[in-house]
């Protein structure tokens, strides 16, 4: 089979998979705000793998693709409501935070938004630590910190990316306030996903823009290569 046409096959993939992963997002969010519980149960495991494969069509850099798939794991492992689950689904998303900011390479970031991360990330530590489980604290200081690191520099990949890492912090705060206890927004988990799901998009959506660049590790060296949309 010659390239073209492995292009060609790629090309056609690329509309179904984004209406799919639109579909999978709307029954989703309709199962969590309308309490279906089999809707967001059917819905949510599919989301990150029909996002990543419209990342593959797209002919996106393999550590996007991997940081989705590590979305998937956390995802089905946070469906039952288990502590072992969690911790290892936080493992999970704690692992494509790393895919992320290998993506996202040695660019230089904006130092005050770095200073602006950091009080946020010390601010909402301090606010949650005294109504987090004892064994939880430590786990998921290290998971917020990993987090926040890659929201801070997911703007090293324009704006569409920045806001999709902060959503991404924004929508593992909820979480946490659930968690700690604290007072929440009404139909939470529908925040939750929202903010996720918008997250994990906008993030694929800066990877993939025209002239959007990856570093890729290679031997003793970085490189950056251009996507080809």
């Amino acid at each position: 089979m010659s390239a073209v046409t492995v292009a060609d096959q790629r090309a056609r993939l690329v509309r179904p998979l984004l209406i799919a992963f639109l579909v999978a997002s709307a029954v989703d969010l309709f199962g969590v705000l309308a309490d279906v519980g089999i809707a967001h149960l059917v819905a949510k495991p599919l989301l990150m793998p029909l996002l990543a494969g419209y990342a593959a069509a797209r002919r996106g850099p393999r550590p996007l693709i991997a940081a989705l798939l590590f979305g998937w794991g956390g995802d089905t492992l946070l469906l039952p409501d288990a502590d072992a689950a969690f911790l290892i689904g936080m493992g999970s998303f704690a692992a494509g935070h790393v895919c992320y900011l290998w993506l996202f390479g040695r660019a230089r970031s904006s130092v005050l938004l770095g200073v602006a991360y950091a009080a946020v990330l010390a601010g909402f530590l301090v606010l949650l630590w005294g109504g987090l489980p004892a064994d939880l604290r430590i786990p998921m200081a290290g998971y917020s910190l990993l987090l926040t690191a890659m929201a801070y520099r997911s703007s090293t990949f324009g704006r569409y990316a920045a806001v999709g890492g902060a959503l991404f912090l924004l929508s593992d705060a909820l979480i946490a306030t659930g968690i700690a206890d604290l007072p929440q927004l009404p139909a939470p988990d529908f925040w939750i996903m929202l903010t996720y799901i918008a997250a994990q998009f906008l993030l694929t959506v800066g990877a993939l823009a025209p002239g959007a660049k990856w570093a890729l590790v290679t031997p003793g060296a970085y490189r950056e290569r251009s996507i080809s949309i």
